[in-house]
């Protein structure tokens, strides 16, 4: 299935000037530690999001969502007051938080256009994030600078835009979702959250003393990889593949049968590892990686578990490793059983090993040198926020990362559920790898199914 040709639009955005948006009442004054898995060098970085309304709701159509937006977020972050506080370093690079009730940072636009007219579009990535998330001079940084930078645009046809920047050290997606959901409900008209923030980091700090217990190759020091160079490539492109459910009948297909009932998320993932190892490439002795983003949350057989309502990171990302030969010419079966290995890796002892690597070793960032890193946040709650006009036509990631691709729901314009994978390559790495899609993705019996990518390109 090809993805509609969708032409780049033009309109403008009227920014008004930013302002800080502070707790509705009095918070508490206080340093708060972050974990261990929080404070590390890889997620010392900004994470945008998005989320497109229609305002479905007739109640709420002479609403301005401004006025109920920003009364909102001053109810919940009198609950989530961290949030309004400002990262500082202590002894080792420590992070913790300044609960100083400073703010967050809102900015509201208008923009000269129609929910309609922007189309596909609104699937990641999104060519027009500088407009709908606008960065405000002096506010990206990891210390000193809010937490959150939102910024909510009004559509001629009463639809808006929301869209949010996260500094990634304070939480993770689950975590901002779970905030959101609380600003939603404020907005909705509650007075208490229905899940109760908690704190509580010190459950994923190191042990005392710590002691590193598993492998862990995605903070392994790598030198003289030819993926190294990917990023000083000027001739880089984003663009994302909708893999529907024609698509996944057609990757299952070239699965032995013990393999075709894997999860979408596994399938989909040793796909897209193997197409993208043979865009690139690689040497044939050329070790590649794949990490892939594992939640604490919900993983039963784990016996730590983190509180119902904490909003930090509590996740990991083991990695598993393959000669890049390996890979491209084995059957995607070998890629699939080498996913699964990544999820099996997942334990309690893994965790609190990363935690304790993180102190002895001095929190080093993870390997992106021939890595492919994968999050899914098709189940991370983005598509079920309702500030009160509705749940979102599309929530979710605004795009790729370097190094990073996020799994999103999304609805074609043929009405077919998928998931949308926003991805960047080099140019030439991106033309092969949607050859090699559309190869594993044709059907048998119906040569015209396959997979394209959207026509929108953004220059790096």
């Amino acid at each position: 299935m090809s993805m509609p040709p969708s032409s780049p639009l033009v309109f403008s955005v009227r920014h008004c000037e930013p302002e800080l948006i502070v707790p509705a009442e009095p918070t508490p004054y206080e340093l708060k530690q972050l974990s261990d898995i929080d404070d590390q060098e890889g997620l010392r970085f900004q994470l945008p999001f998005i989320m497109f309304y229609s305002n479905s709701n007739p109640l709420m159509v002479h609403k301005d969502p401004m006025k109920v937006i920003k009364a909102a977020l001053a109810k919940a972050l009198v609950y989530y007051y961290p949030f309004a506080g400002r990262l500082r370093e202590g002894r080792n690079r420590k992070l913790m938080v300044d609960c100083t009730g400073e703010g967050i940072l809102f900015v509201e636009a208008d923009a000269d256009i129609t929910l309609e007219q922007l189309g596909d579009t609104i699937q990641p990535p999104c060519p027009y994030i500088d407009e709908l998330l606008r960065d405000v001079p002096g506010s990206n940084g990891i210390l000193g600078c809010p937490l959150l930078l939102i910024q909510v645009t009004r559509l001629t046809c009463g639809g808006s835009i929301f869209a949010v920047r996260l500094n990634h050290t304070i939480s993770d997606s689950l975590g901002l979702v779970q905030f959101l959901n609380t600003v939603a409900e404020m907005a909705r008209g509650s007075c208490v959250p229905s899940k109760q923030p908690v704190w509580q980091r010190h459950i994923l700090n190191a042990r005392d003393p710590p002691r590193i217990t598993c492998i862990h190759h995605e903070y392994e020091m790598v030198n003289n990889n030819k993926c190294t160079t990917i990023i000083e490539n000027n001739n880089m492109v984003h663009r994302s593949f909708f893999f529907g459910p024609k698509e996944m009948r057609s990757i299952r297909k070239q699965l032995p049968p013990q393999l075709q009932t894997c999860s979408t998320f596994e399938i989909l993932t040793a796909c897209l590892w193997k197409c993208r190892t043979i865009a690139l490439e690689f040497d044939p002795n050329d070790v590649v990686r794949l990490s892939c983003f594992i939640n604490l949350r919900g993983k039963q057989r784990l016996k730590l578990q983190v509180p119902n309502g904490y909003y930090g990171n509590a996740f990991a990302f083991p990695t598993v490793l393959s000669k890049a030969e390996l890979l491209c010419k084995n059957p995607l079966g070998y890629a699939l059983e080498l996913v699964k290995k990544t999820k099996a890796e997942m334990s309690e002892e893994y965790l609190r090993s990363v935690a304790d690597l993180m102190v002895i070793k001095g929190r080093p960032p993870y390997v992106t040198a021939g890595n492919f890193l994968v999050a899914d946040t098709t189940q991370v709650g983005f598509s079920g926020i309702d500030f009160g006009w509705g749940k979102p036509v599309y929530g979710g990631p605004s795009g790729a990362i370097p190094f990073v691709s996020f799994y999103a729901r999304f609805k074609n314009n043929k009405g077919e559920d998928g998931v949308v994978v926003p991805i960047r390559l080099p140019l030439p790495a991106m033309e092969r790898i949607q050859r090699e899609l559309l190869k594993i993705t044709q059907e048998p019996v119906d040569q015209s199914y396959g997979i394209m990518p959207t026509q929108i390109t953004s220059m790096l």
